[in-house]
C-alpha cells in the first residue's frame, strides 16, 4: 500500500473512533452535568476536523508538479499541519472559556457507574489510536498523522484525569470538575502551540534530520574514489521529496570521463537506497603526487583544528600559479563569536604563508 492510502486509511479509522468518543462523551456529559466530559466530546470533534485536514492536505500534497511548482506541491502537508494546529488551539481556548465560567457559576455533577465505565473504555481507546496514529506517522514520515497521534495521547492522559476527578468527587465529595476543565483546557493550548511551532519550523527549512544525512554520507563514502563527503545540503519540498547538493574529495588524477562516471554512479545510488535526487556534486581535488601540497595542507589542518568549536577543516586547494590558498571551514552554531574565529584562523594562516593569498570560505554547520 502506498504512502498515501496509508495516511487516508489511518485518518478515516481515526475520525470513525472520534466520532464515536465524541457522541459517546456528548450524552454522558450533559446527563451528569460534567463539564470535563463535555469539553473532552468537544476536542474529539476537533480530533475529526484534523483527520478531514490530514486527509485533504494528502491529496492535495500528491498533484503532480507543474509549471508554477516544478518541485510537486509536497508542502501542503506541512500547512494542513499548521492548519491541525489552529483547530487544536481553536479548541482549548473555547474549552478554558467555558470552564472559566464553571468556576465563576459552579454546577454539582452526578456521575453514575455507566458513565465512569465509558470513560474508561475512551481512555483505551485514545491510547490505541494515538500509538496507532505515530507508528503509521513514522512509518510514512507524515507530520499531520504523527501530530494527531501526540494529541491522541494527551487526550488518554486527560480522560484519565476526568475519570480521577469523578473518584474524587464520589469519595470525598470535592468537586475538580471546572478546574479540571481549566487544566485540561491549557493542556490542549499547549499541544496546539507545540504542533504550530513543529509545522512552522518545516516551512522555514529545518535541519535535516542527522541520521538521514550520516546515511547518504556513507553511501557516497563507499565509493573507492571518493576520499570525502563535505557540504551535503537537502531541502525539503515535502515529506518525500529531498533535493540536494554534496561536494566529494576525489584524487587529481581522474580523468574527466571517469569523473563523469563516478558523478552518476553516486547520483543513482544516493537515488536508490534514500530517495534522494542530488540535483548537484562538485568536487575537491585531491593532490596525490605533490609533496608539497601535502606537507603545506597537514600544517594548515594543524592550525586551523587547534581552535575550539571549528568542526570541521576541507576543500583545500594549492595553486602555485596564482599563489592561491584555499580552504573551507565550518564552525559551530553554538559558538560565541563564529566571526572571531573565523578571523583569527585566517589571520594564523597568513602569517604562516604570507607569499600566498589565502582564501578561506566559512561554512555553515548543515
Amino acid at each position: 500500500m502506498n504512502r498515501d492510502k496509508i495516511i487516508v486509511r489511518t485518518s478515516i479509522i481515526g475520525i470513525l473512533a472520534n466520532v464515536f468518543l465524541a457522541s459517546f462523551k456528548a450524552v454522558i456529559g450533559f446527563l451528569s452535568s460534567s463539564i470535563a466530559i463535555i469539553l473532552d466530546s468537544v476536542n474529539n470533534l476537533s480530533d475529526v476536523m484534523s483527520s478531514l485536514i490530514t486527509i485533504i492536505g494528502t491529496k492535495l500534497a500528491n498533484k503532480s508538479p507543474d509549471k508554477e511548482h516544478p518541485y510537486g506541491h509536497g508542502r501542503i502537508e506541512y500547512i494542513s499541519t499548521v492548519l491541525i494546529a489552529f483547530l487544536v488551539l481553536y479548541a482549548g481556548i473555547a474549552s478554558l472559556s467555558e470552564s472559566v465560567k464553571k468556576i465563576i457559576n459552579p454546577m454539582k455533577p452526578e456521575y453514575k457507574a455507566v458513565s465512569l465505565m465509558i470513560i474508561a473504555v475512551a481512555v483505551a481507546v485514545k491510547i490505541l489510536l494515538g500509538l496507532y496514529y505515530r507508528k503509521m506517522g513514522d512509518k510514512v514520515a507524515s507530520s499531520s498523522l504523527t501530530a494527531s497521534g501526540t494529541d491522541a495521547l494527551m487526550d488518554s492522559v486527560v480522560s484519565f484525569s476526568t475519570l480521577i476527578a469523578a473518584l474524587v468527587y464520589i469519595i470525598t465529595g470535592v468537586s475538580l470538575e471546572a478546574w479540571l476543565g481549566a487544566v485540561i483546557s491549557l493542556i490542549i493550548i499547549k499541544s496546539g502551540f507545540s504542533i504550530l511551532k513543529e509545522s512552522f519550523s518545516a516551512i522555514i527549512g529545518q535541519r535535516t534530520d542527522k541520521a538521514i544525512s550520516d546515511e547518504i554520507c556513507a553511501t557516497i563514502a563507499e565509493f573507492d574514489e571518493v576520499y570525502g563527503v563535505y557540504d551535503l545540503v537537502l531541502h525539503s519540498y515535502g515529506p518525500e521529496t529531498l533535493i540536494g547538493s554534496v561536494h566529494i574529495e576525489i584524487p587529481d588524477t581522474l580523468t574527466i570521463c571517469e569523473l563523469d562516471r563516478l558523478e552518476r554512479n553516486i547520483g543513482d545510488a544516493v537515488r536508490e537506497k534514500h530517495r534522494v535526487i542530488l540535483a548537484g556534486i562538485s568536487i575537491y581535488s585531491k593532490c596525490m603526487n605533490d609533496n608539497h601540497a601535502s606537507a603545506v595542507h597537514n600544517d594548515i589542518r594543524k592550525i586551523v583544528m587547534s581552535h575550539e568549536n571549528v568542526l570541521q577543516f576541507h576543500g583545500f586547494f594549492l595553486d602555485e600559479i596564482s599563489k592561491k590558498i584555499s580552504f573551507d571551514i565550518i564552525i559551530d552554531f553554538a559558538a560565541p563569536d563564529g566571526q572571531h574565529i573565523y578571523e583569527k584562523v585566517c589571520d594564523e594562516v597568513k602569517q604562516k604563508y604570507p607569499d600566498y593569498t589565502i582564501d578561506v570560505t566559512l561554512d555553515l554547520d548543515l
